[in-house]
């Protein structure tokens, strides 16, 4: 469910001192969160319950009526209760008809049902006007006001007065309702609270895969191999050493796959000559959770920057720098300082520092209250060429940590080459193939292309 939609409603205070009075179906923690919050904002409420006693629990300014008596007093009532009670509604047909009913419930798991609960409560009171609204508000966030995270209301219904009055009340309690269309979009609104991170179980699973790989493979080469052939022990590598060449590496591969769908997206427009044909499931799913992807691969760069923090106050480290000093002041002999080395040295570090720092960059303005902040044009320039010089600065950073030691054979152990070599398969291919489609040659139609114009309407849809 797409949370930038066009049919976002602006957030409008209700000018009106005096509102109506609202029913809610139900006095538990929901219903009672709710019609407090509903009291905050100046309206009047009546509970509609099966018990009329009166509990320290409702709020003090509410009524407690039968479920009768209450649907009369109100041109609005919210059924706070689960599917499996709405039963008790049908008896109550003839004085709810033309009434709005607001379904606030939800599943246990997606796909309960074969229809909507909204759209089972449309069917149980034909006369009612259903709307399905604050379902992804939970009653914790209305009872604390801690509503930052879950301020959206998704909002669907087939009476656009309906949904109107449903969607004034959403912003009198402070929060912004979206309209989704009709009652066929309450399944989806219903599954949507009980998604657990869908855009991020893609990234999230690649990551681990990458990281899985890259480990047992840098414990091949950097551990197992010195065991058998030098007889050193470098166990202690899996600690610091081996992690600390796997986050940049995930982080680049990661980076470099945020990208590669559009590539991949431009080639097929080029060759199917419209953008009017739609992409593969596969590639569609990917663009979508690219934004995730490089939040992810963020998050292994920030690893890579704090392990490589703590390096010089390693043990293993402070040995090497103490035994080299004592060798060269025992044999006299100091090495010469190299030119070269230092312009690598410092290079390899600048192109790091750089790319860390645009990578965080782009992180900052995937985030809504920025992105929000600025045009269409802003976000793509930083997205899309900034991206791709991170991208650039990434991958040279890798480059000149490589050096000369592409071609040593030194660096082969059992002919496995080091895991960063293999790290640059994907960035070198992706910024390849982007250089080409630069060129005017097919920069051009393709730009034509996704200004509607077609070469082969015969992919269009």
């Amino acid at each position: 469910m797409n949370k930038n939609s066009s049919n976002i409603m602006t957030l409008a205070p209700n000018t009106s001192n005096k509102k109506e009075t609202v029913c809610i179906f139900g006095t538990g923690d929901f219903g009672r969160a709710l019609g407090h919050k509903m009291i905050q904002s100046g309206y009047s409420v009546v509970f509609g319950s099966r018990s009329t006693q009166t509990s320290s629990l409702i709020p003090k300014e509410a009524e407690v009526l039968s479920h009768a008596e209450a649907a009369q007093k109100a041109a609005i009532i919210i059924v706070a209760i689960q599917r499996q009670h709405y039963d008790f509604l049908t008896p109550l047909a003839e004085i709810l008809r033309g009434k709005v009913l607001v379904d606030v419930s939800n599943n246990l798991k997606i796909n309960q049902y074969p229809e909507s609960n909204a759209e089972y409560l449309a069917q149980l009171v034909p006369g009612a006007k259903v709307v399905k609204a604050f379902n992804t508000v939970s009653a914790w966030a209305l009872q604390s006001g801690t509503l930052d995270a879950s301020r959206q209301v998704f909002v669907c219904g087939d009476d656009m007065e309906a949904k109107h009055m449903v969607m004034d009340i959403v912003r009198a309690l402070g929060l912004t309702p979206l309209d989704q269309g009709s009652l066929l979009a309450a399944q989806e609104i219903e599954n949507y609270p009980l998604q657990l991170f869908p855009l991020w179980k893609f990234p999230i699973f690649l990551s681990l895969g990458l990281t899985a790989f890259f480990f047992f493979y840098s414990l091949i080469r950097d551990v197992i191999y010195p065991y058998v052939y030098e007889n050193k022990d470098f166990s202690f590598f899996i600690a610091i050493s081996i992690p600390n060449r796997i986050c940049p590496i995930v982080a680049l591969i990661l980076l470099a796959l945020v990208y590669l769908p559009g590539v991949l997206a431009a080639i097929i427009q080029l060759y199917r000559g419209t953008k009017y044909s739609r992409f593969p499931d596969w590639l569609d799913k990917w663009m979508l959770c690219r934004k995730q992807l490089g939040l992810v691969a963020l998050a292994f760069a920030f690893l890579h920057v704090f392990y490589t923090l703590v390096i010089p106050i390693r043990y293993y480290v402070r040995w090497r720098i103490g035994s080299r000093i004592l060798s060269q002041a025992l044999n006299n002999k100091t090495d010469p300082f190299s030119n070269t080395n230092g312009w690598l040295s410092d290079s390899y570090l600048a192109l790091g520092i750089l790319g860390f720092f645009l990578f965080v960059l782009l992180g900052i303005t995937s985030l809504p209250s920025v992105s929000n902040s600025v045009n269409w044009r802003e976000f793509r320039f930083v997205q899309s060429k900034l991206g791709y010089l991170t991208l650039i600065l990434c991958t040279a950073h890798t480059l000149v940590y490589g050096g000369n030691r592409f071609l040593s054979p030194s660096s082969y152990r059992w002919y496995l080459p080091n895991a960063y070599m293999l790290s640059l398969i994907v960035p070198c291919i992706v910024l390849v193939v982007k250089f080409v489609l630069i060129f005017p040659c097919l920069d051009k139609p393709l730009t034509q292309i996704r200004q509607g114009w077609e070469r082969n309407p015969q992919y269009s849809e």
